[in-house]
């Protein structure tokens, strides 16, 4: 009898053996020849962060071998086998056959559905197996072997689909002839081949682009040593870095992690935009941080040959110095496809030299010529020597700069950029030369503008007729005071001056937005909820919604429409239009990406992202902003507000102060003003405002000064609790300011970018914007001074609201709730008269 029970154990161990020989487990990170994956079985990364397996996206009911996240609550598709060739039912079975070869059947039909496509191998593999790396990498190689991602029997990494990872190579390898782009996925819920594909250009200069079909749909530009010129937004940071890679083997672009906590990725959506993507966890969602821009200026070629696309001038396209329209008549209504000519034509007279242009994107190099031995010096002779060379400028601009690259004929796809842009040196003529010498020509080139001024009294009767017909409805369920209180606060301050906002249908709005879909949400303050949306030109929209319950709904509105469609400058939110329809009122802003600066400074995660040369960017960009509204705008602003969520990013990381719903006009030579109102965030608010209602320039001055110090380090004003003084954040780096230890504020995340002299230079100027006096505080222009220089500063005063909590009281914050209110809404205070 144990005789038996002992054999009956032994048949079993073999069957499960033997079972295992053939068939894949859940939960291993290997497959062996001859053995089979089917549904519902997975192969699972040896760190559980990748897993590879069967899966049907979306809604869609077909079935695909893929790999995607494992431990990431959101399931993100990184790579697709059979994406063109979908399993209808689950009898799929993909097995790795002893040439090493993956196959996926239809065990139904027997039908091969997709394979690895290495058969072609003469002999057998010496026991190949099939691997899944942790990078998310699927690689196939003789076992035993050390892991050889350079040289495997097969690698899913060279046959990338649309989302690049850290470690892969988007590129050409000449030697074995694999050439590795991006395709994206026809629909979120379709990973078969899409209309777009991105990847490295290797005629003449390589360069990185996106085509649509076969057309180009965005050109990011050649590699200059440090980034792609068309990308402006890649910029050194903590957590990857990049490389690119040219030589006789091979070209490629790669990224890869620096600190591996990160999970990261580069996608190329269903709509042709390229976004790079990081998971933050708190939020338990992708947030993108890095992606092509989404402009006019990022059409290819939109300002024709020698043309210049400038975002920031209207109109946009522009001819460099030297140069004129081709066509005038066709360049004053904005057609610019014939783009410029040079004013006089080139001869190749020996006079003949070179304009440097700076802060460009560089032109399109593929028909251009490249050394990357010589120097800037010897560029210029090759360029000189051939009457065909129409520019040049370096390779590789990281160091001193080196290399040489040529551009031949027509110079196509330019842009101009405000900073961090590239350097040219154009061909002209020796007269052109001498005029831009002499100072007779415009140095921001010749432009031709196309002006159609709308007049007041039209805004006033369209928007009347906008008003009569679209508050019908809403007159009758709130009497007519709410439809007199809106047309009242667009008219008021609008008699005397011109605006040109456009304005937008509530159905453009409502298929922009998905009808305010939950998804689109992006937050909501006092005027109401923002919504991300896009319109039908591709251009992407923020769209702020007055709410019901808006107790100030239509002051904001006033104030917006009167005061910030007058605004232009770089470092302000843009007011794209209105819509004013049925019961609804709606602004409709240019699109931030990167949501407010709250949610970097402020996020444990993505504090990561920004190393101090960007932290310090934003400050300059903050302040030279608000300088505008003081000193440099057509009428005077005073914001009110100013706090670090009403600081929005672009894609570049640019800042740009929003929320302009509680700002006040105040006239040129006035100095300040009192108010009965006391609007802004606590925290934020001056002294005498908070008291006394009393606001100026200099009250903004002071909510810049709290804004520095909280970028600098990284916590809130308000919740700030340093329990040996019990002071706030202000009060504590006036403590360390006094002791000589400013540096101890200084957030830990930037700890290893920090420029000392900025970091304290910066810490001294916030001082001196909370100084308690308002006449002690620096104005706008003194502050940008003094952050740009290197001399002496000022000794900072006292500042104001600077006393901290008792201790008492500080332990009772710190043990009920960890911290002290973390309320950062916008509140208004009503003084008793």
């Amino acid at each position: 009898m144990v005789q038996r029970v002992t054999n009956t154990k032994m048949i079993f161990g073999f069957l499960v053996v033997l079972y295992a020989s053939i068939t894949c487990t859940y939960g291993a990170n290997t497959i062996s020849a001859n053995q089979t994956i089917r549904y519902n079985e997975t192969i699972v990364s040896s760190q559980e962060t990748f897993e590879f397996g069967f899966f049907s996206p979306g809604n869609s009911t077909n079935h695909y071998v893929g790999i995607w996240y494992k431990k990431i609550s959101k399931r993100t598709y990184v790579w697709v086998a059979n994406r063109n060739t979908p399993l209808t039912d689950t009898s799929g079975e993909l097995t790795l056959t002893l040439k090493g070869v993956l196959i996926l059947r239809n065990s139904s039909t027997g039908n091969v559905i997709w394979s690895s496509g290495n058969s072609s191998l003469a002999t057998l593999v010496i026991d190949p197996i099939g691997q899944l790396l942790d990078t998310g990498n699927f690689i196939i190689q003789e076992e035993g072997k050390d892991i050889n991602q350079e040289d495997p029997i097969w690698q899913s990494f060279d046959f990338i689909t649309d989302t690049l990872l850290p470690g892969m190579k988007l590129g050409r390898d000449f030697v074995t002839g694999i050439e590795r782009h991006l395709t994206s996925w026809k629909s979120d819920d379709d990973p078969a081949l899409g209309d777009f594909t991105s990847g490295i250009d290797t005629k003449g200069y390589p360069q990185l682009f996106v085509w649509h079909s076969k057309e180009i749909k965005f050109r990011g530009g050649s590699w200059n040593g440090v980034r792609f010129t068309g990308v402006y937004n890649m910029r050194r940071n903590r957590f990857h870095n990049f490389t690119f890679v040219l030589n006789q083997r091979e070209i490629y672009y790669q990224f890869n992690l620096i600190d591996t906590s990160f999970i990261t990725r580069l996608v190329l959506q269903p709509n042709g935009s390229m976004e790079h993507f990081l998971w933050i966890e708190s939020r338990q969602d992708w947030s993108p941080f890095l992606g092509q821009q989404d402009e006019i200026c990022d059409l290819y070629a939109v300002c024709g040959q020698f043309g210049s696309c400038n975002f920031d001038k209207s109109p946009a396209c522009e001819c460099f110095n030297g140069f004129e329209p081709t066509s005038p008549d066709q360049w004053k209504i904005a057609d610019w496809t014939q783009g410029c000519r040079h004013g006089i034509p080139l001869d190749c007279n020996p006079g003949e030299g070179f304009n440097k242009l700076s802060n460009l994107k560089l032109p399109d190099t593929q028909d251009s010529w490249y050394d990357q031995t010589m120097t800037l010096v010897e560029c210029e002779k090759k360029c000189k020597s051939n009457c065909s060379c129409t520019a040049y400028t370096y390779t590789n601009i990281s160091g001193s700069g080196s290399g040489c690259l040529l551009w031949f004929g027509a110079l196509m796809d330019i842009r101009t950029v405000a900073e961090n842009g590239d350097m040219l040196y154009v061909r002209l003529s020796a007269s052109e030369l001498d005029s831009i010498e002499d100072g007779k020509s415009e140095t921001s080139g010749r432009r031709i503008q196309v002006i159609v001024p709308v007049a007041s009294v039209f805004l006033v009767v369209l928007l009347s007729i906008c008003l009569f017909h679209g508050y019908t409805r809403q007159k009758q369920q709130q009497g007519t005071n709410f439809e007199y209180q809106v047309f009242h606060n667009i008219r008021m301050g609008s008699d005397d001056e011109d605006l040109n906002l456009p304005l937008f249908g509530l159905s453009t709005i409502l298929k922009a937005t998905n009808n305010f879909s939950i998804n689109n949400k992006l937050g909501e303050g006092g005027f109401g909820p923002v919504y991300k949306g896009v319109v039908e030109d591709g251009k992407k929209i923020a769209v702020k919604r007055l709410a019901n319950t808006s107790t100030q709904g239509l002051h904001e509105f006033k104030n917006e429409v009167i005061s910030i469609s007058k605004l232009q400058h770089r470092n302000l939110v843009k007011l794209l239009g209105c819509c004013i329809e049925g019961a609804e009122v709606m602004l409709i802003y240019e699109y931030m990406p990167n949501k407010g600066l709250d949610s970097f400074i402020f996020d444990k995660t993505r504090s990561q992202l920004l190393d101090w040369p960007a932290c310090y960017h934003i400050i300059i960009g903050i302040a030279r902003g608000l300088l505008y509204l003081h000193q440099d705008s057509r009428i005077r602003i005073i914001h009110r507000d100013l706090k670090v969520s009403n600081i929005l990013l672009d894609k570049d990381m640019q800042p740009k102060i929003s929320d302009f719903g509680t700002a006040r006009m105040i006239g040129g030579n006035q100095i300040d003003e009192k108010t009965n109102k006391v609007v802004g965030t606590y925290g934020y608010m001056a002294p005498e405002y908070a008291g006394n209602g009393i606001f100026s320039i200099k009250s903004d001055v002071y909510s810049f000064g709290v804004l520095v110090l909280e970028i600098v380090c990284g916590q809130k004003n308000r919740e700030f609790i340093y329990t040996e003084h019990c002071k706030n954040l202000i009060g504590h780096a006036w403590e360390l300011h006094n002791e000589g230890k400013s540096l101890q504020l200084v957030s830990k995340c930037l700890a290893e970018s920090i420029n000392v002299s900025q970091v304290l230079r910066s810490i001294h100027v916030g001082l001196l914007c909370v100084q308690h006096h308002p006449v002690d505080r620096p104005t706008m222009t003194s502050v940008i001074l003094m952050l740009e220089s290197e001399g002496a500063l000022p000794s900072p005063k006292e500042p104001g609201f600077y006393v901290g909590i008792t201790m008492q009281d500080a332990r009772h914050s710190l043990s009920s709730n960890g911290i002290t209110s973390n309320n950062d809404l916008t509140i208004t205070m009503l003084n008793g008269r």
